[in-house]
């Protein structure tokens, strides 16, 4: 139930990837959803370190976390393959397949360190966010006029 929950979350704000692309420009919108995004995982977190331990408190933030990245994940993707038109769909095949040997492997190495708690996984999580963030910064940073609207 929860994971059909956030992916309502992520398709939701997808939906509104258009709208708020022409309006506020694609770089933007992504330097965003992942600051966001990024903020919400590690106020998550935070509560887990300090010994929190509600279920709640992880379906909600996880919730928001994941709208905000229905923001982020279609939009770098579409920013991604613009670069490379002649060979789109072969880059989306290699985009796709890097994501999920990323995500395969850092979910091995976040195993390691479960121990019935949530904590590790909450821990892999908000390194995965700040990674992004961290990312967004330097492939993005000069970017900020290209994929702008027209004014």
């Amino acid at each position: 139930m929860a994971f059909g929950v956030n992916a309502a979350a992520f398709f939701a704000a997808a939906q509104l990837n258009g709208r708020l692309g022409e309006r506020y420009g694609l770089v933007r919108l992504v330097q965003f959803g992942v600051l966001a995004s990024g903020v919400v995982m590690v106020a998550m977190f935070a509560y887990y370190a300090a010994g929190g331990d509600r279920l709640a408190v992880l379906l909600i933030l996880y919730f928001i976390a994941s709208g905000f990245m229905g923001l982020v994940i279609p939009t770098t993707g579409v920013l991604a393959l613009d670069q490379h038109g002649a060979i789109a769909g072969t880059a989306s095949a290699l985009m796709g397949t890097l994501q999920m040997l990323t995500g395969a492997a850092m979910m091995a190495f976040v195993g390691l360190f479960t121990d019935g708690r949530p904590l590790p996984m909450v821990a892999g999580m908000a390194a995965g966010a700040l990674v992004a963030l961290v990312l967004t910064w330097f492939t993005l940073g000069g970017r900020r006029a290209e994929f702008s609207p027209a004014r």
